[in-house]
């Protein structure tokens, strides 16, 4: 169209010097002929340059071309339009590789031969990946995983596979998923079910454990029960009647404790903690206070100081039963004539400390740390003669962390023990304001 118009000029400006030659000098018609044309050009000359500057910045608006605005207008228009789709696509991009960085499974993609193109910052913990030094490194080759190699020579993948793998000096179990994508590309996805194995196993012991532990006192009770049975009822004498009546009450009682501790510890575990309310803790130790003295039987020498005017936030019936198993067992396991010291008193940072301190037969420090599992007994034949199921230390704890106390432990073979349950500051009530008297 500019082209046409400016040949159009062209031709004009020659009829009008033929005509002017008529009229005038030829030398004025000549000049007017020249002229004309050469404005032309020196006009279209800076449209282009123009335009070619333009064209450096394409995202810029095109400056005023005159008669070719025609041509820059639909080509602006068309850049524009695919600027914005590229905008689009790289935000949709940076959305997905956010959305792939957030997963909590670990993302890998991979090229035919295992060849590492990306994986989100998950895997690399998995794996134990150092992005980009490992990009385009052979995973296999990473991994050296016997498990994820056989898993990865198959050529179909329907089902996921747990692979072991070492990381340093520690292990972990990770449940790998192989599919394909793209142009034969490799998709890996990783979870960790380290922790599902490890309470899968924990599941496993506790169900054995219970089975063990009603499995004796039922053997007994079973026992009995068929020799009171299949005996004439004038075989045997009202002492041995009565023996064996008491060895099945007791067998019966051992199992009516552990189930009943069993059943409290499952309800600490699946139900939610709660603020409670400020208990007197010289309330608090009045019943279990009773009920070990009568345990005790005169046998071991007490000495309390409890805080008549300290209280604790939390719930009654589980603070009792954490003090309670603490007391108990420094009664079980101190000999006659041991001393059982007992204290609840306010900490200097405002917190309170509940302790029980024993003269007993100590425990072993490699026994310490697990004290605290369920069933876990230093001596079992002394634990079941002394009575108790395995799990008190464990409900104590449990109670502990669910008023966000802390179960100390300290012991010396042959020397005696000292149990303590150390509670913060947010867990101390106001001073009482009534103190019992003494």
């Amino acid at each position: 169209m500019t082209l046409a118009r400016t040949l159009s000029w062209i031709l004009f400006t020659a009829i009008l010097a033929t005509a002017l030659g008529w009229l005038l000098t030829p030398w004025v018609a000549a000049a007017t002929a020249l002229l004309i044309p050469a404005l032309l050009l020196i006009r279209q000359a800076r449209i282009l340059a123009q335009l070619q500057q333009w064209t450096f910045t394409p995202e810029a608006t095109p400056p005023a071309l005159g008669d070719w605005d025609a041509l820059t207008a639909p080509l602006y228009r068309y850049l524009k339009a695919r600027r914005l789709e590229n905008e689009t696509a790289q935000d949709t991009m940076q959305s997905m590789l956010a959305a792939a960085q957030a997963l909590p499974d670990g993302v890998v993609t991979l090229d035919r031969g295992f060849h590492i193109d990306w994986c989100n910052r998950t895997a690399q913990r998995h794996l134990g990946l150092r992005m980009p030094m490992d990009q385009s490194a052979d995973l296999r080759n990473l991994l050296r995983s016997p498990g994820f190699i056989e898993y990865a020579a198959q050529d179909r993948w329907p089902e996921p596979v747990v692979v072991r793998v070492h990381l340093r000096d520690r292990e972990r179990r990770l449940l790998m998923q192989l599919a394909t994508f793209g142009r034969d590309q490799r998709l890996l996805i990783t979870r960790d079910v380290t922790q599902l194995e490890r309470l899968e196993t924990t599941r496993r012991d506790f169900v054995a454990n219970v089975s063990h532990e009603l499995r004796t006192p039922l053997t007994v009770l079973v026992g009995f029960l068929e020799t009171l049975r299949d005996m004439p009822a004038d075989a045997l004498s009202a002492e041995q009647r009565t023996h064996y009546m008491t060895l099945m009450y007791d067998q019966g009682q051992v199992m009516q404790a552990l189930v009943a501790d069993l059943l409290t510890l499952s309800t600490l575990e699946s139900a939610p903690s709660q603020e409670g309310q400020a208990i007197r803790c010289d309330s608090l130790l009045a019943t279990p206070r009773q009920q070990v003295e009568s345990l005790s039987a005169g046998k071991h020498v007490f000495s309390w100081h409890i805080d008549p005017d300290l209280q604790i936030r939390g719930s009654e019936t589980e603070l009792a039963s954490a003090v309670s198993n603490l007391l108990t067992n420094a009664v079980r396991y101190t000999p006659e004539g041991g001393t059982i010291s007992v204290t609840f008193e306010a900490t200097p940072d405002g917190g309170a400390r509940y302790v029980v301190t024993d003269t007993g037969i100590g425990i072993a420090a490699h026994h310490i740390d697990r004290l605290t599992e369920r069933f876990y007994r230093v001596d079992r034949s002394r634990s079941r003669a002394a009575g108790g199921t395995g799990l008190g230390l464990a409900i104590t704890k449990h109670i502990a962390m669910r008023h966000d106390a802390e179960l100390e432990i300290t012991s010396v073979l042959g020397q005696g023990s000292t149990f303590a349950l150390v509670f913060p500051p947010e867990r101390v009530g106001e001073k009482n304001p009534h103190p019992a008297k003494s």
